[in-house]
């Protein structure tokens, strides 16, 4: 085996310090009993994840974002598979520049997104809606989508695919018989990444939304704006932990791993 360096794990724990440690000081914070956010809390409370569930406010915005979400992630995910498999399909020069059109939103800063789909919003009368909201999600979330299903069908063998048109098998068939399960993997991580990205968008909807169609990640924003109070904290923990929850599960059913390491 390759000797390793002295320095590799000291230089990992750092950075993985690096990376945990804002979590790890908003979960002290989230059970501060002070009025206002503060490090190190002069406290311990469970008062401030009572009232994220008492506020309807923050209620009303996570079921919103919830369910948005997940027919976005369903959209999205869907419209990536097929954009995908096209893409798989056509010559080199062809399938780079749909590849480029379907990446091309991660290139635009979220500020002209928002203030561009706003524009275009009030001129069809979707501004304040859902569906725009909608709407815009899957513009941003179909690149990541796109990106890792298409990395899931470069990975796998086909050659049971031709196998399967040879036998007879029609196209429907063999998309959900072989090609589907084999990168079900790649589809339930482009599923959770869609939702994840969704969920979490603030600055393009705080240009299309209204107040009754104020997300989770906006209504932060905008208690935050009055009130910057350990109550954010805990929120903030427990999108912390739903997030890792529905990675656990999904990782648990498909292997996001392998689908990742793909």
């Amino acid at each position: 085996m390759r000797r390793r360096h002295p320095l590799l794990w000291p230089l990992a724990l750092l950075g993985l310090l690096f990376l945990w440690l804002p979590i790890l000081v908003i979960v002290v914070v989230s059970f501060d009993t002070s009025n206002y956010l503060a490090f190190p809390p002069a406290g311990f409370t469970l008062q401030n994840y009572v009232e994220v569930f008492q506020d309807q406010e923050f209620v009303d915005a996570f079921v919103l974002s919830s369910w948005m979400g997940l027919v976005v992630a369903l959209v999205s995910t869907a419209l990536g598979v097929t954009a995908a498999l096209g893409a798989r399909r056509l010559p080199a020069r062809l399938s780079g520049a749909v590849s480029a059109f379907v990446l091309s939103p991660l290139l635009m800063p979220s500020v002209v997104l928002g203030l561009a789909m706003m524009l275009v919003y009030a001129r069809i009368q979707l501004l304040g809606t859902t569906t725009g909201i909608m709407l815009a999600h899957v513009v941003i979330t179909l690149p990541y989508t796109f990106r890792v299903v298409l990395a899931s069908l470069e990975t796998y063998d086909a050659s049971s695919e031709d196998a399967a048109r040879v036998l007879g098998a029609s196209p429907l068939t063999v998309f959900r018989r072989i090609t589907l399960p084999l990168i079900a993997p790649g589809v339930a991580s482009a599923l959770v990444l869609s939702f994840l990205v969704a969920f979490d968008e603030s600055v393009i909807v705080l240009f299309i939304s209204s107040r009754s169609t104020t997300t989770l990640p906006v209504a932060l924003l905008q208690h935050v704006e009055v009130s910057a109070d350990p109550v954010v904290a805990a929120l903030s923990v427990i999108l912390v932990l739903i997030s890792a929850a529905v990675m656990a599960v999904v990782n648990s059913l498909f292997g996001l791993r392998r689908a990742v390491s793909a």
